[in-house]
């Protein structure tokens, strides 16, 4: 018998190979690709074994990371302390604004304190609203497993930076008291 020639092109890298051909040359098990058939109506389906104590996590479930659950909620705890005891300085914004001046050795004062409210109103909002959204965030991915501890302190950063960039609005707008900051920097 002669054998006919292949009509395809020769494969490169186990290009026809199957699966469980590729498997057998570099040496992996298989990992959940076991077919099962369907059971039959007259056999009663069997449950899953339940797994034993320390074993390992199966392939498709979330793995328990306990470190960072702790160092997540620690940061989120951390975070709404802050929001908290920044809700109301920001609420009475012309003593903020004073307190700041004083902190940092600006002998200046707002021209119009009561503008400043609503700016001060708008940054609590801002603070207290993304917190809300770090928390449904954090909380989303530590119950799908994933590493989350960096989202408070993302969410930390940019709703902070956000809020203070809403606080500045009302000193930078009043020109004596934008004057008496960047002559107090040189």
């Amino acid at each position: 018998m002669t054998a006919t020639p292949d009509p395809r092109p020769r494969p490169q890298y186990g290009e026809y190979a199957t699966p469980e051909e590729q498997r057998a040359r570099i040496a992996q098990p298989d990992i959940g690709l076991v077919y099962e058939p369907a059971p039959v109506a007259d056999e009663p389906v069997a449950a899953p074994p339940a797994p034993q104590a320390g074993a390992a996590a199966e392939p498709g479930t979330p793995r328990s990371r306990p470190i960072d659950r702790i160092v997540t909620f620690a940061l989120l705890a951390y975070g709404l302390v802050n929001v908290i005891s920044s809700f109301s300085a920001l609420i009475d914004y012309s003593s903020y604004a004073e307190t700041m001046f004083s902190i940092l050795g600006v002998d200046a004062e707002l021209s119009d304190p009561a503008a400043g409210r609503p700016w001060g109103i708008a940054a609590a909002i801002v603070l207290a609203v993304g917190w809300l959204v770090t928390a449904a965030v954090s909380w989303m991915s530590l119950r799908r497993g994933r590493l989350s501890w960096w989202i408070p302190l993302l969410g930390g950063v940019v709703f902070t930076f956000t809020s203070a960039m809403l606080v500045l609005v009302p000193i930078m707008n009043d020109p004596a008291v934008w004057d008496a900051l960047v002559s107090s920097i040189r």
